[in-house]
């Protein structure tokens, strides 16, 4: 798909570390801005407020 499965060897599994890192990354800060844009309200309608 992005074409890292033509590298192979010691700079394919950097790339593949690399890959996975950066959408960790992107996963983290995105999940953390819904929390804060969300997170309240939700709270809220849970417990019933």
């Amino acid at each position: 798909m992005f074409g890292i499965e033509t590298v192979s060897g010691p700079a394919g599994a950097a790339l593949l570390i690399g890959v996975v890192l950066l959408e960790a990354i992107l996963l983290y800060v995105g999940y953390g801005i819904l929390e804060r844009l969300f997170g309240p309200t939700i709270t809220e309608l849970l417990r019933g407020e």
